[in-house]
């Protein structure tokens, strides 16, 4: 990246072009977040499957303190696949050792909640605004 840093924006490092990056990309969903947190309180683990790259996800786990809203992180780069590859849910599945009929999923990518439900997850696609208890009653119960 620097080389053509060099040529296009000589004045930008590449960890200020990161930086600009991670910042200007990190738009969490506060009410997703709050509704994740009165499941996990209620006992269910949670786990974010993420398609980043190590430095991303390091950013996301670490510095937006994603660590302390969920049990463990399953990214791409670390899984070696990514969404929505049918190896990618099954390594998550691997590393929670739970069965696929046990997951509950969201994600606000149709193609990767689709795969997710060919993999035999129970999985719903996120939109802003929506609740936990209409796209997942089981979470609630």
């Amino acid at each position: 990246m620097a080389p053509a840093l060099a040529d296009v924006a000589p004045h930008v490092s590449c960890d200020q072009l990161i930086r600009y990056w991670f910042e200007g990309d990190a738009h969490l969903d506060e009410a997703l977040l709050l509704q994740l947190a009165e499941v996990r309180a209620s006992g269910v683990p949670l786990h974010l499957a993420t398609v980043q790259e190590h430095e991303r996800a390091s950013y996301l786990w670490d510095t937006l303190k994603l660590r302390d809203r969920f049990d463990d992180i399953h990214y791409a780069a670390q899984l070696g696949v990514s969404k929505p590859s049918q190896d990618f849910y099954a390594a998550v599945e691997q590393r929670v050792g739970l069965p696929a009929s046990a997951i509950a999923f969201i994600d606000d990518t149709e193609k990767n909640v689709e795969a997710a439900r060919a993999r035999g997850w129970n999985a719903a696609l996120w939109t802003p605004g929506a609740t936990l208890n209409t796209l997942i009653p089981e979470l609630s119960d």
